[in-house]
């Protein structure tokens, strides 16, 4: 803490903390709301390269340019693991020499949910079999959600 906010009174900091609250808010609602136009924008993307490569399509128009820029009806396949069969395609992978393509993978917050309960099993110490193994540290965040009631 530097030497300007020590010497302010409580009064002030609060000042400070609600003015901070205030524009925390404000950033997350923005944030939000950039959010859900990106999708917005995605849906209408989609949905114009749908359009368009109908109409290419129909026209047997392969590419043209317009306002300095070529577009091009292009194709790409894409692949998918049948959902059931996830577990037999990645097997099937690596017998055949190509399970270089196989990756297997934590989930970020299952695996954080995981330590914890583990440290808590532990006397509160991460247990010694995942010292090493996994980092873990205390973020500090500011939680923010709707009150029951008004404040100001």
């Amino acid at each position: 803490m530097d030497n300007e906010q020590k010497s302010l009174s409580n009064e002030q900091k609060f000042a400070q903390i609600y003015e901070l609250s205030d524009k925390l808010k404000a950033l997350r609602d923005e944030k939000t709301s950039l959010e859900n136009r990106e999708k917005e924008v995605e849906a209408e993307i989609k949905e114009t390269d749908e359009a368009m490569v109908a109409l290419m399509i129909d026209t047997e128009t392969p590419s043209f340019t317009r306002s300095g820029f070529t577009f091009s009806l292009t194709t790409t396949t894409r692949a998918s693991a049948v959902a059931d069969c996830k577990t037999e395609l990645f097997e099937t992978l690596k017998k055949e020499g190509y399970g270089d393509l196989v990756y297997e993978t934590v989930n970020a917050n299952s695996l954080s949910a995981f330590v914890r309960e583990q440290i808590e099993n532990n006397e509160d110490e991460l247990p010694d079999w995942l010292e090493g193994l996994v980092n873990v540290y205390d973020q500090k965040r500011i939680g923010v959600r709707k009150s029951a009631k008004k404040n100001s």
